[in-house]
């Protein structure tokens, strides 16, 4: 389940409609899937698309996607630490970047100018599509573990533009996952 912090504003965002409709004012796109419980522990790549094969089809219709991928980052990931540079400082990319999270966790930070730097952490079952254009960086969580399926409106796959900004210098890749998120307290009336 997707977390949204806004640091400048000292808000933590944790219900999904909340999160998703502010995600929406700043043009980032926000959905939850529900996880495909049929896979195999360790699916292949053609396992996953083959799982989620309607809702890949359906986000290609709606954004113009022309191929999707399956990307599966682990700690032992040959040449990780250098592949991460080049996502954690902020860039731009020529076309949308779409991810749908199967496990791991990963943090997003994004700079869509006229508000707010903020963040949002990403956990199996969550979509995002980050609109081309908008500055942002991505971080991996604790432990460095990401899968997920990508889509693309180019069948070569996009590269990033820096902005060169220095912002990303300013914030912290921190991921705290729902069990750091203190509980709502209610009192009775």
């Amino acid at each position: 389940m997707a977390i949204v912090r806004i640091p400048s504003e000292n808000i933590t965002m944790t219900e999904t409609n909340e999160l998703a409709s502010y995600l929406a004012s700043r043009g980032i796109d926000y959905e939850r899937w529900t996880l495909e419980t049929d896979l195999p522990p360790d699916p292949t790549p053609e396992h996953v698309l083959a799982a989620y094969a309607g809702e890949v089809e359906s986000l290609k219709q709606r954004g113009g996607y022309v191929t999707a991928d399956v990307i599966d980052v682990k700690p032992d990931t040959p040449n990780l630490d250098a592949m991460l540079v080049r996502f954690s400082t902020e860039h731009t990319h020529d076309e949308d970047e779409v991810r749908f999270i199967i496990s791991g966790r990963g943090i997003f930070h994004l700079n869509p100018g006229g508000g707010p730097v903020f963040a949002i952490e990403v956990g199996p079952g969550d979509l995002i599509r980050v609109p081309r254009g908008t500055p942002h960086w991505f971080d991996l969580c604790a432990e460095r573990r990401i899968r997920a399926i990508r889509l693309f409106q180019n069948s070569s796959g996009w590269a990033p533009h820096y902005t060169e900004s220095g912002v990303d210098r300013d914030f912290q890749p921190v991921c705290f996952g729902s069990a750091y998120i203190a509980p709502t307290v209610t009192h009775p009336v």
